[in-house]
């Protein structure tokens, strides 16, 4: 039997891991992206327990490729200290079979990348066109800055602003800013030991310390600023907005280093695309659901993707595995994306009484409630493959 080949658009956790599962089902695989090389500066990613099972579903082990090391508890606080909610990582693991894991996302990609075979990954190969997608007879031919592939399957995960998606679905209206703004770091290994993971809630502001499998930890902030707000100094910025808060911020800003913070103005889709798939052209994590990350699953659904979409791949006929593909995912990945714009709104309110008033809520939140929520996530009924 002549093995089928996929290209896959871009070399982010979402294209590499639906390149590994494919090429672990005996596909010939070709990702395609745009960046010269694979960057060493990065943030962080806490691949929560659906995410592992996704991976496990692929066959690649992500703690014995990153690390092992899970935070003892995820905090929210407020600026003062003041503990408003906590998850025992024991507790989650009792739940739903293991912890999250965070780890240092080129970290992940450099382990996804090494379970490709020689050759399958291009940097370098920008994707100028996708033809014949819909040609019920014949195969895609991915357009690239190197020259044409031709494809049984093409899977697009060329990310949030994605060419192929705007091509594809030229009404959709694209994407919508949260109104907020991201600045992300990781810090090497070395200074006091961070054991928790915890997130703290000001007026507009936030600020998140996660410890990293390796020993590293990754630190973020988002505060509520106009599109496209950049300061000239950043770390005056950050100690401005967040210096005084409750330790041990402070001993972390010191050690950041400005030209190794990324900073992103945080967007979601607009509205769901009707579909993820067109003919033999499949969309992937932030392609297809763009979603901002107040929730922690944008990676999460990506790895659910690539899980999915290989899963419905082995049969023989590509055009009804993307149909079944777009069936199987489409629901879940809309109500995250949903469900995520409306605790960024929480998060983000600004306002000293509504301020006051969402404390008070999240500390008098039962914590059987709490659970229910983390199980449309983490547990089994939320992620599974299809039949």
């Amino acid at each position: 039997m002549t093995r089928r080949h996929a290209v896959v658009v871009g070399a982010g956790i979402g294209g590499l891991s639906v390149a590994v599962a494919l090429h672990r089902r005996d596909w010939d695989v070709t990702v395609c992206e745009r960046a010269a090389a694979p960057s060493a500066v990065g943030a962080g990613i806490v691949l929560a327990p659906n995410a592992l099972r996704a991976f496990d579903a692929i066959g690649f082990d992500a703690a014995r490729a990153t690390g092992h090391a899970a935070p003892a508890a995820m905090d929210l606080r407020r600026p003062g200290g003041r503990l408003l909610s906590r998850a025992d990582c024991a507790a989650l693991t009792a739940r739903y079979g293991r912890p999250p894991l965070a780890v240092h996302r080129p970290s992940l990609s450099a382990a996804l990348a090494a379970e490709l075979p020689e050759g399958a990954l291009r940097y370098g190969t920008a994707v100028t066109a996708v033809d014949d997608a819909d040609d019920v007879h014949g195969r895609p031919v991915v357009h690239t800055s190197a020259g044409a592939l031709t494809a049984d399957v093409v899977i697009a995960a060329d990310g949030i602003h994605s060419p192929i998606r705007r091509r594809y679905f030229p009404a959709h209206p694209g994407l919508h800013h949260s109104g907020e703004t991201a600045w992300r770091t990781v810090l090497a290994a070395g200074g006091p030991p961070v054991r928790a993971a915890t997130e703290t809630w000001g007026r507009g502001e936030r600020f998140g310390v996660v410890p990293l499998a390796d020993g590293r930890v990754y630190v973020y902030a988002t505060a509520v600023v106009p599109e496209g707000h950049r300061p000239v100094d950043v770390r005056a910025e950050l100690l401005r907005r967040y210096g005084t808060w409750h330790d041990p911020i402070p001993a972390l800003l010191d050690r950041i280093d400005p030209e190794a913070v990324l900073q992103h103005d945080l967007y979601d889709l607009a509205a769901p695309l009707p579909r993820f798939h067109q003919g033999r052209l499949a969309w992937l994590g932030d392609a297809a659901h763009a979603m901002t990350p107040n929730l922690g699953q944008g990676g999460c659904q990506a790895v659910e993707d690539a899980a999915v979409l290989a899963h419905l791949l082995e049969g023989t006929d590509v055009r009804a595995a993307l149909a079944a593909y777009s069936a199987a995912r489409c629901a879940r990945t809309d109500a995250l994306r949903v469900r995520s714009r409306r605790a960024g709104r929480v998060a983000a309110l600004t306002h000293p009484l509504a301020v006051a008033a969402r404390d008070l809520a999240v500390r008098a939140t039962p914590a059987r409630a709490t659970r229910r929520a983390l199980d449309d996530l983490f547990a089994f009924d939320g992620f599974g493959l299809p039949e």
